[in-house]
C-alpha cells in the first residue's frame, strides 16, 4: 500500500518542479543571464535543411569554420553550385529566392534566417529592388572547399 505523501514533502517537491526551468531557460539563453536589456532570438534551429533535408554528419578532420558577407545585385543570379558542407545564414537586406535542382524554393526576406541544403545543387537570385546581402557560417573541415559551382543557373530562377 502506498503512503500518502505528507504536507511537507508535497511543498518541497512543488518547490522543486517550480525552480527546475529556470536553470534550464537559463543555459539554453546564457547571453541573457542576468544582463539587463539584453535579448536573444532563435531566428533558425533545426536538425533539418530549409528544404526538409536530414543535414548529413560533421565530416572528419581539422574544423574550419568560414564567415561570409555575400552582396547580390538586383536582378543576378548566382550559377548552380553545392556546398559539402553544413551552412546557415541571415540575410541582413534585400529579399533572395532560393530553388533547388528540384524546384524546392524558398524566399527570404531581411532578417530572416536559413539553414541551407548540403550536397545538393541549388542557385539563388535577389529579387530586388536593392541587392540581397546575406552573411553565411560554413562549419567546414580543412581543406575541404564550402562551395563547388556546378553549371549556369537554371532558367526560372
Amino acid at each position: 500500500m502506498r503512503k500518502p505523501l505528507t504536507p511537507q514533502l508535497g511543498w518541497i517537491l512543488l518547490g522543486l518542479a517550480t525552480a527546475m526551468p529556470l536553470p534550464l531557460r537559463a543555459m539554453e539563453d546564457p547571453h541573457a543571464a542576468g544582463h539587463k536589456g539584453v535579448t536573444v532570438t532563435t531566428l533558425v534551429r533545426s536538425d533539418r535543411s530549409w528544404n526538409g533535408t536530414q543535414l548529413p554528419p560533421y565530416p572528419s578532420g581539422q574544423p574550419e569554420v568560414t564567415v561570409l558577407r555575400i552582396r547580390i545585385p538586383a536582378g543576378v543570379a548566382l550559377p548552380q553550385h553545392l556546398h559539402p558542407v553544413i551552412n546557415a545564414g541571415v540575410l541582413l537586406k534585400g529579399r533572395l529566392k532560393v530553388i533547388t535542382d528540384r524546384g524546392q524554393t524558398k524566399v527570404l526576406a531581411a532578417g530572416d534566417g536559413l539553414i541551407e541544403v548540403v550536397n545538393q545543387l541549388h542557385a539563388g537570385r535577389s529579387l530586388g529592388p536593392g541587392p540581397a546581402e546575406i552573411v553565411v557560417v560554413y562549419a567546414g573541415v580543412k581543406g575541404l572547399p564550402n562551395t563547388v559551382e556546378d553549371a549556369p543557373a537554371k532558367p526560372g530562377l
